[in-house]
């Protein structure tokens, strides 16, 4: 097993040493707005932060990424607080200049769920799946700027009566390089 790991490791970096693909790793951070389908809901703001990978090859890229992201919405009787643990992995198409247009899944699972001081986590599902979509710029210094809409497919409600609920959120974040290895 271990010569097996070592192996396909020293392949993997020998691609990229030796071709036009790059891999990075980083951290990113930014705002949520964030909202419901739900008629009469509003919007909250709140935050998501986490790592992402990403590994380019001349104008494609992939960046898988792990975000903790706080979501909901505000009702005229409580706002509704979920906190999920997402995993978006976007494919970047790169135009000039390192702008980028951005698409793809995200699969989240709900760590917590709350309407005021409330435990409402049984009241929806543990798992939620999106379709994000984006545009950024990957600054040649390590930045990345991004502005991205994620649109829940699933029906997060779990309570066993009312509307479907599906989560909506508009991101805006910035994110750094901490390692690259290629060009």
């Amino acid at each position: 097993m271990k010569k097996t790991l070592l192996t396909l490791s020293l392949i993997f970096f020998s691609v990229v040493a030796f071709s036009q693909a790059s891999v990075s790793l980083g951290i990113k951070a930014g705002a949520n707005f964030a909202n419901t389908n739900i008629s009469g809901s509003e919007s909250i703001t709140s935050f998501h932060g986490g790592a992402y990978g990403l590994i380019k090859l001349a104008n494609i890229g992939i960046q898988p990424e792990m975000l903790f992201s706080k979501q909901g919405a505000s009702f005229s009787t409580a706002d509704v607080d979920l906190s999920y643990l997402n995993v978006p992995v976007m494919v970047k198409f790169y135009l000039p200049m390192g702008l980028n247009l951005q698409a793809g899944p995200q699969f989240g699972i709900l760590t917590k769920a709350e309407s005021g001081s409330v435990d409402v986590k049984d009241a929806y599902k543990s798992s939620d799946i999106s379709a994000a979509l984006g545009a950024g710029w990957d600054a040649p210094f390590g930045l990345q700027f991004t502005a991205r809409y994620v649109l829940g497919l699933s029906d997060i409600n779990d309570s066993g009566a009312g509307d479907e609920v599906k989560n909506r959120t508009f991101q805006l974040s910035i994110g750094y390089s901490l390692f690259k290895l290629g060009k």
